[in-house]
């Protein structure tokens, strides 16, 4: 027979993490952006695929977050403020994520 109580706490605990996580996240890209270092990937370049972003792209849009960098009214301080709190949003996704794993992994249970 199924305890549906159960199941119902392990899907809303379910959900609640992955919005975590989600948020986290998200919060952690929103305040790198605002500390002036902004995410940025150049293409990669594989064989027989297709390139989504062109070189020239890429080259304009490291511009574009480089000016943006330089124009940001922060002080220093908010900028360095705005690193620690997304580094720490980094670190607290990684924990919920290790501790989801330790969770599903009955062996690490001692």
């Amino acid at each position: 027979m199924i305890d549906w109580i159960s199941f119902l706490i392990v899907a809303a605990v379910a959900l609640v993490s992955a919005c975590a996580v989600v948020s986290l996240y998200a919060l952690a890209l929103r305040m790198l952006s605002t500390a002036g270092k902004a995410p940025h990937v150049t293409p990669a370049e594989f064989t027989d695929a297709i390139t989504i972003v062109t070189p020239a792209e890429a080259a304009a849009e490291a511009k574009r977050i480089k000016k943006a960098a330089s124009r940001s009214p922060l002080t220093p301080l908010q900028k360095r403020f705005a690193l620690i709190v997304a580094y720490t949003c980094f670190v607290l996704c990684a924990l919920v994520v290790l501790f989801g794993i330790y969770l599903i992994i009955p062996a690490l249970h001692g």
